[in-house]
């Protein structure tokens, strides 16, 4: 096994022979980076997965009793807990090996319950576990001292919690731990940003496996998990090192010869939801994290504090923020409760503050007040939440903004974003009233299509998403060719908020395009080529009700980078194909279509060309059909991934007849034509009528 870096693995390579003779050489790996470096000198990288339960279950038992499949039946009363034992394992040999060493020749339940309810413990306390903490130490002391920072900050969440990667970076960066430095692109040098550097923490601790990625879209995890074992090891650094100290930490005493630094309190008893001082010196407190009851004032007294995080805290009301300007030095704030409906009175008091985080609360619109808040790099609202006039354009270090809402009101309010020079990510919603299907008020229309091209055109965005929160409108199809971004380091650019007549010619001039989302009326021969001519895409969601003359084809020579692809076919009608020599880096295929009958599929059943995907991985389709096609179709496709090189996953899914109803799209689209139609004529009526009075 292989601890080092690439500059090691390099070493042994020299010393090998690459002779044709037909030998075999095995190296593992916890480093990603380093598998993939040997992968390009002519070897091979092969991921390992967790195991499947069933696999664990079998290792665990026979290691435990030596016991087949045939004996599972005689430790029939060991079901339960040994299902919970496994777990915690997450389908980690090591972990399956080690724990079942500890209870091996044990048949008691309650010997396994005691075993399962101090898993840390007893893999500290026996020599068996040793294995465990050698290795995890290995890894922890290979790490860079930033890296070994940023991961004994995970000890503050509890057992199992699902950490989001946003807050998590946030949170790195209010305490310190992202250290800028100049990244570098194919043209000219670049600086980072705090969050991109933070960014690039988190998923080098994915690929050392110290954290398991979670809620994964296009290969990006959302969130991360640490695991159990790991967890144990990372708190007992912490403790050691005077980093984090934990709420039974005060409770046992521990902290009267020191300093708190980091308090992460677990109060889901409300009679330990107020702490006295005077169990630990608790003023220089610079980080508080309350999972659980709110914890009363009394314990909050500590001037130096820089991260409050009462994102988890239960039973939060309005009045307990009344004296949050106490905490004046204060850079992180999340809070996170139905029972908040109002910004906190005193917040403008928070000078140095950079996070404010108010996302799950009932928090309806942001006062003037926040303008005090001259430092705020990042805010995170509901979704939806209106900024009145003059609010937005006065807060000059804004860097991120998400939940801003957009009515036929506030127009103008996006007119003051062109103000905030240092704006990069920005997450618009627009207000559903103003999608209505079948609305005859067409300025509200003509409005949305204005505001979308006024955040198109006005801003110098990394990251800009559109969207709403109901379903598709069916009003439009609208154009953005006339509105083409200022500029060219445009990186994810997501459009939910309707679909659009065409696929705009800007998009191929985008040359620092990763992520694109998008709704297409219908898709062109022409579309397909401005997209798959966008050299650095990797990622594409698109949406679209049919394509030209019921048929998409992609040629091959495009789509060079693409890694990523989601296509939704909404409607029946319409033939899908990908050439030989098509996207050549595809890993992730996921595809919605409707081949209800032959006549649905332009002809006979197909196998879309995914033989022709030589780079796949994981393939997902849903395959919308209750008939007899369905079947035929599937066994296609599933041929086709068989041969594959790569032998990706598959996963075909199909629903019931009821969500299966043909709708095949020339007959829906002439239907809503002639709604159009009616609803144009009514409205011509209605506007004559009133001007005749």
């Amino acid at each position: 096994m292989m601890y080092g870096g690439t500059d090691a693995w390099n070493t042994i390579w020299l010393a090998l022979k690459d002779n044709n003779c037909g030998s075999r050489i095995i190296a593992t790996t916890r480093k990603a980076a380093v598998a993939s470096h040997s992968s390009s000198q002519g070897g091979y990288y092969y991921k390992m997965e967790p195991l499947t339960f069933p696999d664990s279950k079998r290792l665990f038992f026979e290691r435990a009793f030596g016991a087949k499949d045939s004996c599972y039946e005689e430790y029939s009363h060991l079901e339960q807990v040994s299902k919970k034992v496994l777990e915690k394992c997450a389908g980690l040999p090591l972990a399956i090996i080690t724990l079942s060493s500890l209870l091996a020749g044990k048949t008691a339940e309650d010997a396994w319950n005691n075993v399962l309810a101090s898993i840390g413990s007893v893999l500290a306390n026996d020599p068996r576990a040793e294995d465990m903490s050698r290795i995890l130490s290995l890894s922890y002391f290979d790490l860079p001292q930033h890296l070994r920072t940023c991961l004994l900050y995970l000890s503050v969440f509890p057992e199992d919690y699902v950490i989001y990667k946003q807050t998590l970076i946030n949170r790195w960066i209010a305490e310190g731990f992202i250290h800028k430095t100049q990244g570098f692109t194919r043209s000219k040098r670049k600086e980072q940003s705090a969050y991109e550097i933070g960014e690039g923490y988190f998923n080098e601790l994915i690929n050392r496996s110290l954290i398991l990625p979670v809620d994964v879209n296009y290969g990006q995890a959302q969130a991360c998990r640490v695991h159990d074992f790991v967890l144990d090891f990372i708190t007992c650094k912490a403790t050691e090192e005077n980093f984090v100290t934990s709420f039974d930490d005060l409770e046992q005493g521990q902290v009267s010869g020191y300093k708190a630094r980091r308090l992460s309190i677990m109060s889901y008893n409300s009679e330990m939801a107020t702490i006295s001082a005077r169990r630990g010196d608790l003023s220089h407190i610079r980080s508080l994290t309350v999972f659980g009851d709110f914890v009363q004032n009394s314990m909050l007294d500590s001037p130096a504090l820089r991260v409050l995080d009462l994102g988890e805290c239960r039973k939060l009301k309005n009045h307990h923020l009344a004296y949050i300007d106490k905490f004046f030095l204060l850079k992180y704030l999340r809070i996170r409760s139905d029972s908040i409906t109002e910004f906190p009175e005193k917040i403008r008091g928070l000078q140095y503050l950079e996070t404010l985080d108010v996302q799950d609360t009932h928090i309806d619109e942001v006062p003037s007040t926040i303008t005090g808040l001259q430092r705020l790099a990042r805010l995170y609202v509901p979704m939806g939440t209106p900024f009145r006039g003059g609010i937005i354009g006065q807060m000059q270090s804004l860097e991120e903004v998400e939940g801003f809402g957009v009515d036929s009101e506030l127009g103008k309010s996006l007119l003051e974003l062109r103000q905030l020079t240092k704006l990069k990510t920005l997450s618009v919603t627009v207000a559903n009233y103003l999608l209505n299907m079948g609305s005859p008020n067409k300025r509200d229309w003509d409005d949305i299509h204005d505001y979308v091209g006024t955040l198109l055109s006005s801003n110098s965005f990394h990251h800009l998403a559109i969207s709403y929160s109901d379903e598709y409108p069916y009003n439009g199809p609208l154009s953005l060719e006339a509105w083409c971004p200022t500029t060219r380091e445009l990186q994810k650019l997501y459009i939910s908020v309707f679909y659009i007549d065409k696929v705009p010619s800007w998009i191929r001039s985008l040359g620092s395009l990763r992520e694109l989302e998008l709704s297409v009326h219908c898709l062109r021969p022409e579309d397909v080529h401005i997209l798959g001519a966008t050299p650095a895409l990797v990622f594409l969601k698109l949406k679209t009700h049919y394509g030209r003359n019921g048929r998409i084809f992609i040629r091959g020579g495009l789509f060079t980078s693409l890694q990523y692809l989601n296509l939704e076919i909404e409607y029946c009608g319409t033939a899908l194909e990908f050439e030989a020599g098509s996207m050549p880096k595809l890993e992730d295929l996921k595809l919605t279509f409707k081949p209800h009958t032959t006549k649905c599929l332009n002809g006979a059943p197909s196998d879309l060309g995914i033989q022709h995907l030589y780079a796949l991985t994981k393939v997902h389709v849903s395959i919308l059909v209750w008939s007899g096609t369905g079947d035929e179709v599937e066994s296609l496709i599933k041929a086709a991934v068989g041969t594959l090189p790569n032998h990706p996953t598959v996963s075909i899914v199909r629903p019931n007849k009821r969500q299966a109803e043909c709708r095949h799209f020339t007959e829906t689209w002439q239907y809503k034509r002639e709604c159009a139609a009616l609803t144009e004529k009514i409205g011509s009526l209605q506007i004559e009528e009133h001007g005749g009075n």
